[in-house]
């Protein structure tokens, strides 16, 4: 059964740190957002600066301030993106035709509500549950990889509290590079 979860290691001062689990199309998008961060948002950001600066005293000036702050918030997204590169562990966005694995979408029925539900298993870096998409390493994703139609699978919340779901059906979908990465 594929069992997705965080990897924790030791950095050299003995920190625990964490590696997030992506699959190669993650780091692919995460490698584009970098590129046009850095060849087009910086460029104009750099260019909204130096015109705010322009304008005359700094303290109060509300473009400069502004313009500060995007350049700040697009450093800040490129080092968070290369980050995840850098500490990613790769895994496989592939599995058997009849069960739930990485990009399929599942149809769940809850059975405490009578609910029937479907949700689609991404990495963490593109999970938006208001969008049906549900992470691996969430409760909810975690208990479905690697189940298949019909089983009963008991979705873990808390230690000790959780509930009973039902895999209605599987649909193998693919990564079609139509879902976002996640801001941070």
């Amino acid at each position: 059964m594929f069992d997705a979860v965080r990897i924790h290691r030791r950095d050299k001062n003995g920190g625990i740190y964490m590696h997030n689990e992506l699959t190669k199309q993650d780091i692919k998008k995460m490698e584009e957002e970098i590129e046009y961060r850095k060849l087009v948002v910086r460029k104009e950001a750099l260019e909204d600066v130096k015109t705010a600066r322009a304008h005359g005293d700094l303290s109060e000036n509300f473009e400069y301030h502004a313009a500060k702050k995007v350049k700040n918030q697009n450093e800040s997204r490129i080092r968070y993106l290369e980050r995840m590169i850098k500490t990613a562990v790769i895994v496989s966005d592939e599995s058997a035709d009849d069960e739930v694995g990485m990009n399929n979408t599942v149809e769940v029925y809850f059975e405490d509500d009578g609910l029937v539900e479907k949700y689609k298993l991404v990495t963490t870096v593109r999970g938006n549950s208001l969008e049906g998409l549900i992470s691996t390493e969430s409760p909810l994703g975690k208990a479905l990889l690697g189940h298949k139609v019909g089983e009963r699978v008991y979705v873990e919340v808390n230690p000790g509290v959780g509930y009973y779901a039902v895999v209605k059906s599987i649909e193998n979908t693919v990564d079609d590079g139509n879902d976002k990465l996640r801001s941070f």
